[in-house]
């Protein structure tokens, strides 16, 4: 059963919560500001601690960032930016990146208005599963101002630049069916059925290899900017790597003598 997580990091939480389910291996970032799940200023470093918290926590696998309500976040609060300091400005988008940083595989469960700082925090996670009222947007230029927290940048990597420009300059939304055909998300459902589609996913990636699996969210990371030689070069390094652990020998064993693999993250 999940159950809130309390870590002297953790203390007096603004507009989110934090659980942990031992018994599934999975954490959850939770937005609780319902309707619109709106993220303020200081909301931003804590999320990026809770993230921390999960990705060093020994019994988490998996984390999951969701919302309460019929929103996943309408997005920032928007006056939060003229009364936010130079510095708290500075690190928009290295607290927003921090799903990308941790080590374990983070999915995005996203209904709803999906926008802004949502969505790039939504973008920052490995996977995006959605339902079929998803919205994305960055609404930034309605504002005079461009995405801050790497929303651009990442979502031109997805789409590339036509489809970028198309969303970004024209402060476009984009539906949940497009989001899927554009490879933003992988997979949409019908509205009731997220929730059990973010769990079955979880389940799927908590029987794979601990190791195998950061080992092959950090090659891929590193691998998105690096050239085609270099990317391979260091896919044989993880490669050679993993070949020497105790799970690599399971998965091997198990697969001839036709059973599950019993995966200790060695």
């Amino acid at each position: 059963m999940a159950e809130r997580l309390t870590h002297p990091r953790l203390t007096g939480l603004d507009g989110f919560y934090v659980t942990v389910d031992p018994d599934r291996a999975r954490g959850d970032v939770v937005l609780s500001r319902p309707p619109m799940n709106i993220i303020t200023m200081q909301q931003r470093p804590q999320l990026r601690a809770a993230f921390e918290v999960l990705d060093a926590h020994e019994a988490v696998r998996v984390i999951v960032l969701r919302a309460e309500g019929p929103h996943f976040s309408s997005g920032g609060y928007i006056k939060g930016f003229l009364e936010a300091s130079p510095e708290e400005v500075s690190d928009l988008a290295t607290n927003i990146a921090a799903p990308a940083r941790c080590r374990k595989p983070v999915i995005a469960a996203n209904r709803g208005y999906t926008f802004g700082v949502g969505f790039e925090l939504s973008l920052a996670c490995d996977f995006r599963v959605i339902s079929e009222t998803c919205l994305y947007a960055l609404p930034e230029q309605k504002l005079g101002q461009v995405p801050g927290s790497g929303g651009s940048a990442r979502l031109l990597k997805m789409i590339g630049i036509s489809r970028t420009k198309d969303v970004v300059m024209r402060s476009r939304r984009i539906t949940a069916e497009e989001a899927v055909a554009w490879g933003i998300a992988m997979r949409m459902v019908p509205d009731g059925e997220l929730e059990a589609a973010v769990d079955a996913l979880v389940e799927e990636l908590v029987a794979f290899s601990p190791l195998a699996q950061r080992a092959a969210k950090h090659l891929l990371n590193e691998s998105e900017e690096a050239p085609l030689a270099a990317a391979i070069a260091l896919e044989g390094e993880v490669y050679a790597r993993l070949r020497q652990s105790e799970d690599f020998r399971e998965g091997v064993e198990a697969f001839h003598e036709k059973r599950p693999p019993r995966f200790r993250g060695r």
